[in-house]
């Protein structure tokens, strides 16, 4: 036989092939019971997970770079590698050691990416997105692996609308074609986005209809996922259609300036309207609640029906506190079928899927009692799962080990053979003990002992003391010397102990097959299932409306056909919350058909960022279907809710705060119609003084005359409020202080008209600047005032749009099909003549 040539041993030859098929992955590489990590991939490990990085030998006369993670905690390990940006491949035996010839079978079974990993208690979802685009529009597909969830949506061809949506996904991994434009490909890159460029579209086309970008985009996530996950993915649910018709747009900017999902200051969700209204007992239904803030729905059948429920249980406070009880007993049923699907579940996974169904007959027969017509529509969708219970209740064991190969997580009455094996086991236990007993007897020695471990298998030890009573014709044959005494076996022994591990082995076998072959029966229940956990959150989400609404006695809100909103005694839902047991002061809303534009004025700390806030965070509320924080709301359904509120700068992208500013107001600016609420919290202080007035003026002018939309703009421009005069659909309001003595009280009320200073010496003073500081600053003041006053200038009258400007306004290209839009192009032909 020819020597072979190769530096390497044939196991390092191995991984070498493996590695070379993945290079962009660090290979966790199984060698008993541990992960292991060679070459470069060892160096990356050592430094990111600070291990101790090792030698091998592998062939050659220099040892190679590795290290090592113990493979029952290498999630944990996996995590932090893709939270500093890297993927990993898992390499396991694809045979046991001795099925064949030389070395053992090895390939990747799994690879694990920064949109494709999810720990186990991780309740959040985790958006892996598929991108792809034409001169019009991107279209965005997104899912979560380990729910199966799938949404679909479009936004206009503009990379900044692209950037601020996947910002609000907080998605960690784009999919797109390696032609991705650089400048969109880069700034992803440094939004701290992973890339992975894919250009095999030979993945089955889905048997639903998709137009050709949409199918482009399916056929790109898929085939990634099967080369990275080298597992069936029929579990993936129907895509969901965002119609963005029948959703409030909520971009990046407003949901992190109204502290929807976290605060400002602390990125935490405590302090945010997640956190006041995630009273949800399920994982499922709180990700429902967070899919609801960041898209509330315009439309208003949808958020009727969510309100009728929410009614129907505040009338019946016990049912829903039963309600929560037996939701709190259910588990995260998506993510569970997700591991069935990958084989990647246990016996204790089984049980709390045994465990939730068991839940089932008390949620529904609660549910029954409250006839709404969203509940109908459950009891109607809801499948039967008599047959799963049965199966569970008779194969699993109720208190099993994790692993489904250490045996002890199937019944014995599920299947006569496994009962043989077990009893088999059992009786060699029994005659373990009474081999000791008699060798005991036989030997004299009280104290000898029989023991295992996984060296020397099954033992006798007799300790130093006693070795002299041992004759030669007891048979003792001498295993190993101890410190304190000798272990030895016996024929009779040696016979047992291969009794007895053949019966456990066999056992243990046996129940992994067994194990499997239940997975296998539940697989046919994967889109039942499915269906059960989306009624569940739902229901788990409206039951947590009603029980804050109760706590804070919110009330329904109504919506008008007409553009108005009339708020009586509003509060600020989370402030209420954190003031607990101090008094939250309310305030009246008015904004009638006839306004437009509310012009806020008041000193700094005096609640106008406050009230904006409320009004915008009470639209958002009664938008996803949760009563509000009032004495009575009578709103207009809103399309989308734009923001500029508050200090921000992107040092590293090269944008100061009041490039900032400037950017968020032109986003909303461009969005908005007249169905949009603006709010503008202090345009223009981050300039001088004439500039900044000029912009919030022009600023002003164009989003009520313009746009139309509902605007809320605070100022401390003063000059501004004699625009109430000068346009009719702009009413001035402010926040009210008590002065006396040359001190101020905030009152926190909103009283109509216009404030005519801004209270900032006062404001100084209340933070305890020195006292000649604020003597000067009176007396500078003094001089400024005393100065000519600056005019404010009449507002530019818009133009009239002509009939064909208004044809084009109306058209929304992304809904037409070609047909449409060649039809609608010969129409417009014809009426310019």
């Amino acid at each position: 036989m020819a020597k072979s040539t190769s530096p390497y041993t044939p196991m390092m030859m191995q991984y070498l092939s493996i590695k070379a098929n993945h290079p962009d992955t660090l290979i966790f590489f199984r060698l008993g019971d541990f992960y292991e990590l060679f070459f470069d991939d060892a160096k990356i490990a050592a430094k990111e997970l600070s291990l101790v990085l090792t030698g091998k030998s592998a062939g050659q006369e220099e040892r190679v770079p590795m290290c090592g993670v113990p493979h029952h905690a290498y999630k944990s390990y996996v995590q932090k590698l893709i939270l500093k940006g890297y993927k990993v491949g898992i390499v396991e035996q694809l045979e046991e050691a001795g099925q064949g010839k030389g070395l053992v079978a090895r390939d990747v079974t799994q690879i694990f990416t920064p949109g494709s990993f999810v720990e186990t208690n991780q309740i959040d979802h985790n958006f892996l997105v598929s991108l792809t685009s034409d001169q019009l529009r991107f279209v965005i597909l997104f899912t979560d692996i380990s729910t199966g969830e799938m949404w679909l949506d479009y936004v206009q061809h503009d990379p900044d609308v692209l950037y601020a949506y996947l910002q609000k996904l907080n998605c960690h991994e784009v999919v797109c074609a390696s032609s991705t434009h650089p400048a969109i490909t880069e700034t992803l890159s440094q939004m701290g986005i992973y890339l992975s460029y894919f250009d095999q579209l030979d993945y089955p086309s889905p048997s639903f209809p998709l137009a050709d970008l949409e199918r482009e985009a399916y056929v790109r996530l898929m085939g990634y996922l099967q080369s990275t996950q080298k597992k069936p993915l029929q579990f993936f649910k129907p895509i969901q259609h965002i119609y963005q018709q029948k959703v409030m747009k909520l971009d990046g900017f407003s949901l992190a300036n109204l502290e929807v999902l976290q605060t400002l200051r602390t990125h935490q969700v405590e302090g945010s309207l997640l956190w006041l209204l995630d009273e949800t007992a399920t994982a499922m239904g709180s990700r429902l609640l967070k899919q609801w803030l960041m898209r509330p729905s315009a439309h208003l059948p949808t958020i009727l029906l969510r309100q009728g429920f929410v009614e129907r249980c505040l009338k019946d406070f016990l049912t829903l506190e039963s309600l929560h009880q037996h939701l709190e007993g259910v588990y995260d049923l998506p993510r569970i079928v997700s591991r069935l699907h990958f084989l990647q579940v246990n016996a204790r996974d089984l049980l709390s899927l045994k465990k939730s169904l068991a839940q089932l007959p008390s949620i529904l027969s609660l549910l029954t009692t409250l006839t709404t017509p969203l509940v109908q529509t459950w009891l109607t969708r809801m499948p039967s799962f008599q047959p799963v219970v049965d199966l569970l209740h008779r194969a699993i064991h109720e208190d099993p080990p994790i692993t489904i190969k250490e045996g002890g997580i199937i019944k014995p009455t599920f299947d006569t053979t496994l009962a043989e094996w077990i009893l088999l086991a059992k009786g060699g236990k029994a005659s373990l003990l009474q081999l000791e007993t008699d060798e005991r007897t036989r030997t004299g020695i009280k104290n000898l002992k029989v023991g295992y471990n996984q060296v020397f298998g099954y033992y006798l030890e007799v300790s130093n003391g006693q070795l002299a009573a041992i004759k030669p014709e007891f048979g003792y044959e001498r295993r190993q010397t101890l410190a304190n005494g000798e272990r030895f076996i016996t024929p009779a022994l040696k016979a047992l102990e291969s009794k007895l591990l053949q019966a456990e082995q066999a056992q243990k076998s046996l129940e992994e097959k067994l194990f499997l072959s239940v997975v296998e029966q539940l697989l046919a229940f994967t889109t039942d299932f499915q269906i059960l956990a989306d009624i569940l959150a739902e229901v788990d989400v409206l039951v947590g409306f009603a029980m804050v609404s109760s706590q804070y006695q919110y009330v329904k809100p109504t919506f008008r056909e007409t553009r108005a909103i009339t708020v009586e005694k509003s509060r600020h839902p989370v402030l209420e919350k954190y003031l607990k047991k101090s008094v939250f002061v309310p305030n009246d809303f008015v904004m009638d058909e006839a306004t437009d534009t509310l012009l806020i004025t008041g000193p700094n700390m005096g609640g106008k960022s406050t009230y904006m806030r409320q009004i915008a965070l009470m639209q958002i509320m009664a938008q996803i279907g949760c009563f509000v924080p009032a004495q009575e709301a009578n709103l207009m359904l809103l399309d989308a809710i734009y923001t500029r509120i508050g200090a921000s700068d992107d040092l590293i992208g090269g944008q100061s705060t009041f490039m900032m500013e400037m950017t968020q107001t032109q986003y909303a600016l461009a969005n908005a119609t007249e169905n949009s609420l603006l709010i503008f919290d202090e345009i223009g202080r981050g300039t001088a003084t004439y500039d900044g007035m000029a912009l919030a003026q022009a600023i002003i002018e164009y989003a009520t005359l313009k746009i139309k939309a509902k605007t809320l703009f605070s100022t401390h421009y003063h000059e501004l409020t004699h625009l109430e005069t000068l346009m009719p659909t702009l009413k001035n309001i402010h926040v009210a202080v008590h002065e006396e003595n040359e001190k101020i009280t905030f009152l926190y009320q909103v009283k109509p008209g216009s404030m005519s200073q801004s209270f900032g010496i006062h404001v100084a003073q209340l933070a305890a600047l020195p006292s000649p500081l604020i003597m000067r600053a009176k007396a500078i003041l003094n001089a400024l005032e005393n100065q000519p006053a600056k005019t404010t200038i009449t507002p530019q009258p818009v133009m009239k749009p002509s009939e064909l400007e208004d044809r084009l306004r109306a058209i929304d290209p992304l809904t037409l099909s070609p047909l449409d839009a060649l039809q609608m192009l010969i129409d417009l032909k014809k009426h310019q003549g």
